[in-house]
C-alpha cells in the first residue's frame, strides 16, 4: 500500500512539474531543478520496487525524499522572504523567489514540492518503522 501510494505521489509530482514547465511554459529556477533531480529517480525506484516486489525500496528512496524536502524547505523560506535572496544559489536565470503561480492565494509551486517530498518522506519513514517492529 505504501509503495503504490508513494509511486503515485512521485508520478503526480513529476507530471505536475513537467506540466508547469512544458505546457504552461513556467521556466524552472535553479532550486526547482535540484528538486527535480531528487524527485524523478523516485518514480523508477518505486516502479522497480513494485515490479520486483522489493521491500528494500524504502531504504533507497528515503535519502532522496529527505534531501528533496530539505531543498524544498529552503526554497519555500526563500520564496516567502524568510531567507534573503543574497543567500540563494539562483544567480543566473529565473529568480527562485519569482511569483509564477499562487492557487487560493497561498499554494505555490515550491509549496507543492515541499508537500510532495514531506508526504513521501513520512510514508517511507512509517514503512521503515513498521517493518522494524
Amino acid at each position: 500500500m505504501v509503495l503504490r501510494l508513494s509511486f503515485l505521489i512521485a508520478l503526480l509530482g513529476a507530471v505536475g512539474s513537467l506540466f508547469f514547465s512544458e505546457i504552461l511554459k513556467y521556466p524552472p529556477c535553479s532550486l526547482c531543478w535540484y528538486q527535480r533531480i531528487f524527485l524523478f529517480p523516485l518514480i523508477f525506484i518505486f516502479g522497480v520496487g513494485l515490479w520486483r516486489e522489493d521491500a528494500n525500496y524504502k531504504f533507497y528512496a528515503l535519502p532522496l525524499a529527505l534531501t528533496g524536502f530539505i531543498i524544498s524547505l529552503y526554497h519555500n523560506l526563500l520564496y516567502f522572504g524568510v531567507i534573503s535572496e543574497a543567500l540563494s544559489p539562483c544567480t543566473a536565470g529565473l529568480s527562485c523567489s519569482a511569483k509564477q503561480l499562487q492557487l487560493f492565494g497561498f499554494v505555490t509551486i515550491p509549496l507543492l514540492s515541499a508537500v510532495c517530498f514531506l508526504t513521501l518522506s513520512s510514508l517511507l519513514t512509517f514503512a521503515i518503522a513498521r517493518k522494524s517492529k
